[in-house]
């Protein structure tokens, strides 16, 4: 019978669906817990990609196997779906977002069921459901109560066409994305979340914690803390120029200062400084650029000297030249640096350029720009007055002790972290519940009144100011102040597409309560996620922002960890043919839906397993497919050869306990692509052996995580359902017996002179003199050494034995 895998996988999947078998029960003490969790995908109206398949069915084999190793498996899914692709979907087609929304989760459910997966549908989640954000905006009213959610002026990337504020991804080249047309940065008033205020809980919370070393890297360069020091310069006209420094031991060394063309001096300077018009005009270019292009190392340098105001060096009391340059970001320590070119790439470029000084202050490095001493804490000073004759490592709290003495520095601790900007200008978002009162100001919304719904509107454009489309429902937004009665107004903006991602995988827990967004037994007894698997692309903004919200609901009682996951890991990306990024512009983007129409789910599945190293890129191919395809023919073939019985073959013992001993761990190391290879290799073997149905049966619970539909057809056929009365998805994972794990009997070559002779039959591990005369005893072997001296004899354990010979005197 061929092997029908169009019928079959519909077969499954619509059994799975009425049967139920991955559904996880909160509080079964009978058996561990195990959460494996995926990052929910956006369903966008492309579906499920390739992308999208690698994780889902890598966690997809983990959660199969410990079900089958007797956990209590919680496998969820849901949909991040508010969020700008389908506003500005909607605004192109003029379909209301909600539309667009249940559309493409329609079709990726689809898709999700079509490879699979053994998601518990139960649990399903969308952040757009109003029961989902109800507590999306009570966490958010939590931390604005606690003083974590606070409004101010930041400046933001304004498109001049489409008069919308943009994401810094939304800007390239100085241009929108979407349209092409010129981007300013201009001040606007923003909801913010101080997450810095959990930057070294962030940080040092990461060594309790089971996340690949890649993961925790980024993790604390992107919150970037540093041990420094305050250093206060002076402006000639008086006022104070505040710098934060890693290296006070080179104050010496400042021989110029930049501050950022955002600084509120230059506009307080703005009649002081005697080339206004060139700084002015400089501060404009630079508003055309995002951070992004502004903060690259490689750039070229650029800046305007102010005219009529300088610095003062503390340290040697010298004048030395102000700039304002656009490689100095507001948001970042003080606004103002100051410039050490002698020990600093940068600094050196920038000074290079402008004809600055250039004095050395750590003696034994060449000042050029490809070789500096900063690191080198042996290092000696020079040209530092007092410092003159310490090494740096000496330098550093001596300069420390000075400043602070001096009464213009002390000790700071940085971070390049920034508090999160969580207002959007949009409509399809979460509405935040606050009113803005003109007596009491801003005033939550009575949490027995969430959720806030996200009202009907006729558009979904920006106002011309960029006020997010809400701003024009007046009925919606005038309003009473919950506090004093008196009229006021509802914030207009929405929260970010990150605000329901932060908290996903709690809901999970408990996705139906309407109480609370998830109930004390339900926390208790699934905290944390066990294994969290997601894109390295997510490792900084997501994974830091989800770790702060549940940082800050266990602060106050809500959940009963510090931490939401106690193991990360991250996949590589798929590539298109050729080892290019798939995109529709290069036209080699992978569709799902035609692999499983030519091949199957279960061959798309084994692909994309057997592609290459989870951690690492791996590039498509459409001729490997077939590959897998054949593979679970072989398999089906042999399945129809099997003799009836249930007894195992002694012949393949060996084979099938070594495959499970190694499918188990490599399963467990996230290292699918051998655990494939050694299925492979247990297929040849039992084809080339024989097979019962007895061995048969350990290759299907093997492979059943992989390719789950062949796996319970073949298991239903060959009698073990009826046996059981269980799916193979219900069975009992096999158990490596290590004893067995090393064959029996072996094969081992003849050679005579290294020509093989023949073969011959031994027990494993067998002594040299046993092997010896097997071999003689072989009728070619006889023929070949008559009348000859056995002059040496060459074994090689359990694989060959060669006789050297020579005539005999």
């Amino acid at each position: 019978m061929k092997y029908d895998f169009a019928s079959i996988e519909k077969k499954w999947q619509q059994k799975w669906l009425e049967e139920k078998p991955f559904t996880a029960v909160t509080g079964d003490k009978t058996r561990e817990k195990f959460f494996g969790l995926i990052e929910f995908p956006y369903p966008s109206g492309q579906g499920l990609h390739v992308g999208h398949a690698r994780p889902f069915t890598a966690m997809d084999i983990i959660c199969r196997k410990k079900r089958m190793q007797g956990y209590n498996v919680l496998f969820p899914i849901g949909y991040d779906a508010f969020g700008l692709p389908t506003e500005n979907y909607a605004v192109q087609h003029h379909i209301h977002p909600a539309k667009v929304t249940h559309d493409n989760i329609e079709n990726f459910r689809k898709q999700l069921h079509m490879l699979g997966y053994s998601f518990d549908w139960d649990r399903e989640v969308n952040t757009t459901d109003p029961s989902y954000y109800k507590w999306t905006q009570w966490i958010f009213l939590q931390m604005f109560k606690k003083g974590l959610a606070y409004k101010a002026s930041m400046p933001v990337n304004w498109c001049t066409s489409c008069k919308i504020v943009l994401a810094n991804e939304e800007v390239v080249d100085g241009v929108c994305e979407r349209c092409g047309g010129q981007v300013i940065r201009k001040e606007k008033s923003q909801w913010m979340l101080a997450i810095t205020k959990y930057a070294d809980r962030l940080i040092d919370d990461l060594d309790d914690l089971d996340f690949i070393e890649r993961v925790k890297i980024q993790q604390k360069n992107w919150i970037g803390r540093s041990e420094g020091t305050e250093v206060d310069f002076t402006a000639t006209n008086g006022d104070k120029l505040t710098v934060y420094t890693t290296r006070c031991d080179t104050l010496f060394g400042v021989t110029y200062m930049v501050i950022s063309p955002e600084h509120p001096y230059l506009q307080q300077w703005k009649d002081q400084i005697q080339n206004w018009d060139a700084v002015a005009a400089y501060i404009e270019e630079a508003a055309r650029k995002s951070d992004f292009e502004r903060g690259e190392l490689n750039k070229e340098k650029t800046g305007v000297r102010l005219e009529g105001i300088e610095a003062v060096n503390p340290a040697s009391g010298k004048h030395v030249p102000l700039f304002v340059s656009d490689y100095v970001l507001m948001g970042y320590g003080t606004g103002i640096v100051m410039g050490v070119p002698g020990h600093d790439q940068r600094d050196w470029e920038f000074a290079t350029k402008f004809g600055l000084p250039i004095v050395e202050v750590v003696q034994g490095g060449d000042i050029t720009k490809e070789a500096f001493t900063l690191k080198d804490d042996t290092g000696i000073m020079v040209n530092s007055g007092f410092l003159d004759g310490l090494t740096v490592k000496e330098a550093i709290p001596t300069m420390k002790k000075w400043v602070t003495e001096q009464g213009i520095g002390r000790p700071k601790t940085n971070f390049k972290l920034r508090d999160w900007v969580f207002s959007r200008q949009r409509y399809w978002g979460e509405p935040i519940p606050l009113v803005n009162c003109p007596k009491c100001g801003w005033v939550p919304l009575p949490e027995e009144q969430l959720p806030l719904l996200l009202p009907e509107v006729d558009s979904y454009e920006v106002t011309d100011t960029g006020e997010s489309p809400l701003s024009k429902m007046t009925d919606w937004v005038n309003t009473t102040c919950p506090k004093c009665g008196g009229p006021a107004q509802r914030e207009t903006d929405t929260m970010p597409q990150w605000a329901g991602s932060s908290w996903y995988f709690l809901r999970y827990m408990d996705p139906h309560n309407d109480k609370a967004f998830a109930s004390k037994e339900a926390l208790d007894y699934w905290s944390p996620v066990d294994w969290y698997n997601g894109g390295m692309e997510h490792t900084t903004l997501h994974l830091l922002y989800s770790r702060f919200w549940h940082k800050f609901l266990y602060d106050i009682g809500a959940v009963p960890t510090k931490e939401p996951y106690a193991k990360r890991t991250s996949h590589g990306m798929i590539l298109g043919e050729g080892g290019e990024k798939m995109s529709k512009s290069r036209g080699n983007v992978v569709n799902p839906n035609d692999i499983v129409d030519q091949y199957g789910a279960d061959t798309m599945r084994l692909y994309i397993m057997f592609i290459g190293d989870f951690e690492k890129a791996a590039t498509w191919s459409n001729d490997a497919v077939k590959g897998s395809k054949r593979f679970l023919d072989r398999v089906w073939n042999l399945a129809e050869s099997a003799s009836d019985s249930y007894d195992v073959t002694p012949a393949n013992e060996a084979v099938i306990h070594k495959t499970i001993k190694k499918v188990t761990e490599d399963v467990d190391s996230l290292k699918m692509n051998t655990a494939i290879a050694a299925m492979m290799t247990m297929v040849n073997e039992l084809n080339a052996n024989g097979c019962t149905r007895g061995d048969l049966k350990y290759l299907l619970l093997l492979l059943n995580p992989f390719a789950p539909h062949i796996t319970e057809e073949l298991w239903e056929n060959l009698g073990f359902a009826a046996q059981t009365g269980k799916m193979c998805c219900q069975a009992e994972w096999p158990v490596a017996d290590e004893s067995k794990t090393v064959a029996s009997t072996v094969e081992l070559a003849v050679q005579v002179n290294g020509k093989l002779k023949g073969t011959i039959s031994m027990p494993t591990d067998s002594e040299e003199k046993a092997v010896v005369d097997a071999a003689l005893a072989v009728e070619k072997v006889r023929k070949a050494t008559e009348g000859m001296q056995i002059i040496k004899t060459i074994l090689v354990k359990n694989r060959l034995v060669n006789l050297i010979v020579k005539p005999a005197k």
